[in-house]
């Protein structure tokens, strides 16, 4: 194998930071300049690669249409380099690209790996396809380039939402979700928090909690609750992961048969509504009890064992009495849970915080009213 090759590509006038030029190779050819690195952790959390696990069935359903002799393959696939290429431009947008592969691939591959995948057994084949390439200036600017160009397609939401935080300059509603995930993965990795492993992520994919409702609790608490207002403290993010890991270090302690050895199948208590209605009982502990420990948070939350029925019983609602599993993770019976959870809290025998009137007779306006003074 050269440790160089050389490609002739037609360059595309696009961003003036980031060329962009396309040409065709076999497969070998794309191994040799360019790797598929799967998303993945380290022991201590830290993020690593990006790309979603191969998809066994897919793979094999392409390289059965790509062994027939006329088999097309016009998709292009899309490849990011940071180094190791070399740019010599000629007349009307041509180019010579050269390639250097003598510490092995620089380049990873951002979109059609599957594809690729399924090409790997046929490499003696002289069956080129199509390439797309892009220069980034930093593996900060490849990682947002692979969101970008991948957030309209059916990808993971679970893998976007790992990759966000280690990437900046996103679109709002992107980078809104960034904390959050963050947050989720420190939760999920760190060795003094007490959810430890228990968080189903995708690179974590035998955790129980989900990590979407654990990110929503999380951004309804920066947005108007107590990570609101703990979080431009000096050690703010330390803070609120503390005070996360501390509420449901408590949530283990009061109620451990609906927690130990549960799904949410078994357990609304380790279900998407039932995680995120606890969101809202955090939120109404801190604010109206000053609650901040594990401990506090114990005593806080130990008014609720005779009114819940996460393992089996009914939900004595005021409005509907309903079987214990009948709580689905939509909008409304989320509501209606938060509700019913909260007005206990609230109304328990515990020195509350008169900092501020509170008229209104809803729980959840009755918190964020507190929070928003």
């Amino acid at each position: 194998m050269t440790d160089r090759l050389t490609f002739k590509a037609i360059k595309a006038r696009q961003s003036e930071g980031h060329p962009v030029f396309t040409f065709a190779a076999t497969a070998r050819e794309v191994l040799e300049i360019a790797r598929i690195e799967r998303v993945g952790r380290t022991e201590t959390g830290d993020l690593f690669g990006f790309q979603r696990p191969q998809v066994a069935q897919h793979i094999l359903e392409i390289r059965d249409y790509l062994k027939r002799d006329d088999a097309v393959l016009p998709n292009s696939v899309v490849l990011a380099f940071v180094a190791g290429v070399e740019i010599r431009e000629s007349e009307d947008e041509v180019l010579q690209v050269e390639i250097d592969v003598t510490e092995g691939p620089p380049g990873l591959v951002v979109d059609g790996q599957q594809r690729l995948s399924a090409l790997q057994p046929l490499q003696d084949r002289d069956f080129q396809i199509f390439v797309s390439a892009i220069l980034c200036k930093s593996e900060e600017e490849l990682r947002r380039q692979f969101i970008l160009i991948n957030n309209t397609r059916p990808l993971p939401k679970e893998l976007i939402y790992e990759l966000l935080p280690t990437v900046s300059g996103l679109p709002h509603r992107l980078s809104n979700r960034s904390f959050a995930a963050a947050m989720t993965a420190k939760l999920n990795y760190d060795k003094e928090s007490t959810l430890r492993g228990r968080i189903r992520q995708h690179t974590s994919p035998g955790g129980i909690l989900s990590s979407n409702a654990i990110q929503r609790v999380i951004m309804n608490s920066r947005s108007n609750g107590a990570i609101r207002e703990l979080v431009y403290l000096p050690d703010g993010e330390e803070q609120a992961f503390r005070l996360l890991s501390d509420f449901y270090g408590a949530v283990q302690d009061i109620f451990p048969e609906g927690w130990i050895g549960m799904n949410p199948k078994t357990s609304r208590l380790v279900h998407g509504a039932g995680l995120v209605a606890l969101g809202y009982v955090m939120e109404v502990a801190y604010a109206l009890h000053g609650v901040k420990s594990r401990e506090g948070f114990a005593n806080c939350i130990r008014c609720l064992t005779p009114h819940v029925a996460w393992t089996s019983g009914n939900w004595d609602f005021r409005s509907e009495q309903r079987p214990w599993n009948k709580i689905q993770n939509i909008s409304a019976d989320i509501r209606l849970l938060s509700d019913y959870l909260v007005r206990v809290v609230r109304d328990q025998g515990i020195s509350i915080d008169k900092r501020v009137p509170v008229s209104t007779s809803d729980p959840l306006e009755a918190e964020q009213a507190v929070l928003l003074n």
